[in-house]
């Protein structure tokens, strides 16, 4: 590739117009630096819980598939012939940061990685410094920022607002390692986002199920609100995505509208999904405590509480009245 579509870096660009057959075929980038990470991630985590399974100890087949499902979502998005359309288009480009951002960290969140690593790392001098690392990592202060709402949803927005609107997306989008530094920073940005929601994991804090729903309303409109944004733009957002090659046969303004498009509706929809799965877990848990209160009481003879107020009511009925 040359003249004004040159890309920096160990890049390949396809010839052939898009399609969904192209999108899907296995051409892999010279460098799939993400889709080895998201195999190397898969096989150490089959590799967990198939230590788990042989020694008799339980671990949920779902959380398996969830884990490896999203490394698979990874691998296809940024490792087939959709990252090379990636590089010019900016609707497969916002695909690929809703993917990153929305669709993936759910899958990978709840196969709760963190509980299987502290649960198969060995003890001895080999696993050792892993643990500690592990362990550091979920219960430190630094993990206690990493997943705080002052943090994370900044952050989050951040990759939308911050990236297009400041010309950020310009200034890296033209190197692969401006590229592929943006694609991990949206992958992080959305598991942080996702985790304090969502993650079974050790974590150094919880939030409560109605400080969870309200970071998913905060993010939700204003998600919203970029989508709709880009679709009314009437300049190109990202002069980079503005000259696209020519074989390609596409208008730079109307894949820019089909940008903004997914960005209100591709990127509505796992959140709606977070919200319902908070809100059923929220119904769980409040089950879950009153069964626990009710069988305690069982158990007690009574509910202490009540039978003070009881007691007192007595009292108060079994009072002389008081006559003027």
């Amino acid at each position: 590739m040359n003249g004004d579509y040159s890309i920096d870096g160990p890049v390949w660009l396809p010839t052939l117009p898009p399609s969904l057959g192209e999108y899907l075929a296995p051409n892999l980038q010279p460098v799939p630096l993400i889709p080895a990470l998201a195999l190397a991630a898969a096989v150490l985590y089959l590799a967990g819980a198939i230590t788990l399974w042989r020694r008799g100890r339980a671990w949920s087949p779902i959380r398996t598939i969830s884990f490896l499902t999203g490394c698979a979502a990874i691998a296809v998005v940024m490792g087939a012939g959709i990252e090379g359309y990636g590089l010019r288009m900016f609707s497969i480009f916002m695909f690929q940061q809703l993917t990153l951002m929305m669709a993936v960290p759910p899958l990978l969140v709840v196969g709760s990685p963190g509980t299987l690593l502290l649960r198969t790392t060995p003890h001895n001098r080999l696993g050792r410094p892993v643990l500690q690392a592990a362990i550091w990592g979920l219960r430190s202060r630094w993990g206690r920022l990493a997943i705080h709402p002052g943090f994370m949803v900044p952050l989050f927005l951040l990759s939308f607002y911050g990236v297009y609107f400041s010309g950020l997306a310009d200034l890296l989008l033209p190197s692969w390692y401006g590229h592929v530094g943006l694609e991990l920073l949206f992958l992080l940005a959305g598991i942080l986002f996702t985790v304090p929601l969502i993650s079974a994991d050790p974590l150094p804090t919880r939030q409560t199920h109605f400080g969870r729903l309200i970071d998913i309303f905060a993010e939700m409109p204003l998600h919203a609100f970029f989508g709709v944004v880009i679709m009314m733009a009437t300049d190109p957002m990202v002069e980079f995505f503005a000259v696209p090659p020519e074989s390609w046969n596409i208008n730079p303004m109307q894949d820019q509208g089909v940008a903004g498009g997914l960005a209100w509706s591709y990127g509505e929809l796992p959140g709606v999904l977070l919200l319902m799965f908070i809100l059923v877990r929220w119904q769980r848990d409040e089950a879950s405590g009153w069964a626990r209160s009710e069988r305690a009481v069982a158990t007690a003879g009574g509910d202490a509480d009540m039978d003070a107020y009881n007691q007192y009511l007595q009292q108060l009925a079994n009072r002389p009245e008081r006559h003027r």
